[in-house]
């Protein structure tokens, strides 16, 4: 069997063009040596058979699992392992790099095509797990937002945790996103990155790496990061930066989360953007109210009919958007208005931030700033401008760029318990009496009242649309001026610093 997997390996990573002919011999052996073999039993007639990447390297851990070549036998270990695996299949940093540049020499989307493939045939992006995340759309007033329960991120086992706890802590790589990542083995509390090949790429004359996502919450899912590891700042470069990336790739939309905590929703330590080949919802949203500032009559202004707090900027020459971007950032970080509860600070402590998106529609350049705080109080320990408590039986999580933008990523937990929610709600039973289900007891009476026609036949596209609903609420939480005349009122005041 174990004979008849590395066949198949090697010929999908030949059809794959991961390897070339040439390889064939030299690849098969990388593999005999990985799995303590000296030679491959008789040929089968393997290449009739259906292929399958998970099934066939579920055998293969299995067999290193049987003769003791895997530690343990685990989600995490298995994990180190297939990487290892497919890290044999794979050509040098330098070619990958090589072939990136000639392809964009054909155009942009031509390269990012060939590593976004690259980047799924080599098993870093695991194809099978993404496609077991949970995916729908809810219609709402602000357009059709995405809603995503992520399963594509193993949970780890308890004696994996365990393991993670007695490891030595290590300075390396620093982070996920350090560009030492690119090759390393991994351990118990790291992933494996072996099968992980970087570009690199220059933004605002700095060293800066392409990657993407190994876990594509959305189309071509990237990430661009500093080569230094150096924290995250939303500054004038940063709008500097983002323009550079969005004119070489002008295909994909680039965006920062926020540079605080709370508000940031990523690793704040490492200067990185996101970004990729998809239209969100907040791109499509319209302008509700336009307005001129001084100076900039050139550039197109207005507030986005959008549940967060956004201002969109637009202008042909991203230069200015640059200059304008800095003049609003500058003013939100020192503005305070104790009317609408917005503090620049308290006892020293900066609240006021901007997540910013660039991306090019047409021959026009477009910034949105989707002003962010992050405050809190007794009665909202986790931020007033957060998803407050009645929300988080569906979403605790803080908003990120993703989120900001209309995708919303719900925890695992909610595919079991939305299945177990419909099973007591058409059996008609006291949901307070479950102590899984008791958060959600409130919510699904309103529900449940909402939607007298609810039964067998239409309960989980209703149950589906509902929790799209609370994330919209979500988002309205997030945002620092609500869609009231009095939140509307508020925002205008702020337009009129500028």
């Amino acid at each position: 069997m174990i004979s008849n997997n590395i066949r198949q390996l090697v010929q999908y990573a030949l059809d794959n063009e991961l390897i070339k002919e040439e390889d064939r011999v030299f690849t098969t052996n990388t593999l005999l040596e990985l799995f303590e073999l000296s030679e491959l039993e008789d040929e089968d007639d393997f290449l009739e058979e259906p292929f399958s990447l998970e099934e066939t390297l579920k055998e293969m851990l299995d067999y290193a699992v049987a003769h003791d070549i895997m530690k343990e036998d685990s989600v995490v270990y298995r994990d180190l392992f297939d990487t290892k695996i497919m890290s044999k299949l794979m050509p040098r940093p330098s070619e990958i790099i090589h072939t990136f540049w000639e392809k964009y020499k054909e155009s942009p989307e031509t390269a990012t095509n060939y590593y976004y493939k690259l980047s799924q045939d080599s098993d870093y992006i695991r194809r099978y797990r993404i496609e077991k995340d949970v995916k729908w759309v809810t219609k709402t007033e602000y357009g059709n937002l995405d809603i995503t329960i992520n399963l594509s991120k193993p949970e780890k086992d308890p004696k994996a945790i365990a393991a993670a706890k007695l490891v030595k802590q290590s300075g390396y790589p620093k982070c996920l996103l350090c560009v030492e990542n690119e090759g390393y083995a991994g351990r118990v509390n790291h992933p494996a990155r072996q099968n992980h090949r970087i570009i690199p790429i220059e933004i605002n004359d700095q060293k800066w790496g392409f990657q993407y996502s190994p876990y594509v919450y959305y189309n071509e899912h990237c990430i661009v990061f500093n080569g230094e590891h150096t924290p995250m700042k939303i500054e004038k470069n940063t709008y500097v930066k983002l323009f550079d990336f969005v004119k070489q790739f002008p295909h994909y939309f680039v965006g920062s989360n926020a540079d605080l905590p709370i508000v940031g929703g990523s690793i704040l330590s490492h200067d990185h953007f996101q970004g990729g080949h998809y239209q969100f919802a907040m791109a499509d949203a319209p302008i509700d109210d336009t307005f001129v500032i001084k100076g900039f009559e050139d550039v197109e202004a207005g507030i986005v009919k959008w549940p967060m707090s956004v201002i969109r900027l637009r202008c042909k020459d991203e230069t200015r958007l640059v200059t304008l971007g800095d003049h609003i950032l500058t003013a939100w970080r020192g503005y305070t208005d104790e009317e609408a509860f917005i503090f620049a600070e308290t006892d020293g402590e900066p609240h006021n931030t901007i997540t910013p998106i660039a991306r090019k529609n047409g021959e026009v350049f477009e910034l949105d700033l989707v002003l962010r705080n992050n405050i809190t109080t007794e009665e909202h320990p986790l931020g007033v401008y957060h998803p407050h408590a009645e929300l988080h039986h569906i979403k605790k999580e803080n908003i990120g760029l993703i989120e900001v933008m209309g995708l919303a990523v719900l925890p695992a937990r909610l595919k079991t318990e939305m299945e177990q929610l419909e099973a007591a709600i058409l059996a008609k039973e006291d949901l307070t009496k479950d102590e899984t289900l008791a958060i959600h007891a409130d919510w699904a009476a309103e529900v449940i009242n909402k939607h007298p026609e609810m039964k067998e036949d239409n309960i989980h596209e209703i149950i589906q649309q509902e929790i799209g609903l609370v994330f919209a609420k979500v988002l309205e939480h997030a945002g620092v001026y609500k869609r009231d005349m009095v939140g509307k009122e508020a925002f205008m005041r702020f337009i009129h610093t500028l």
